[in-house]
């Protein structure tokens, strides 16, 4: 069953992985969007306050794949009071 729910941690971790990733390759479009639909200045605080929120949503994303990934991939602790 460990076995098991580890292929399902690491599965879980590349999707994190690839939805930050996919944050990033949209964003600059998206927020084209967003400024035009609103008609506002692209370097207005709003756009600039929603780039911000949407990068750190990227990377905290990525940060959590990576970070299941790791600790998936990492071998167990050996112990040594046998």
């Amino acid at each position: 069953m460990d076995r098991r729910k580890n292929k399902w941690q690491l599965v879980w971790g590349a999707a994190l992985v690839a939805a930050g990733i996919g944050v990033f390759i949209m964003l600059p479009q998206r927020m084209d969007q967003i400024a035009q639909a609103r008609q506002v200045d692209p370097a207005s605080l709003e756009i600039l306050f929603l780039w911000f929120c949407f990068a750190l949503l990227g990377v905290l994303l990525i940060g959590g794949g990576v970070r299941k990934i790791y600790f998936c991939l990492k071998p167990p602790p050996i112990d040594e009071s046998k």
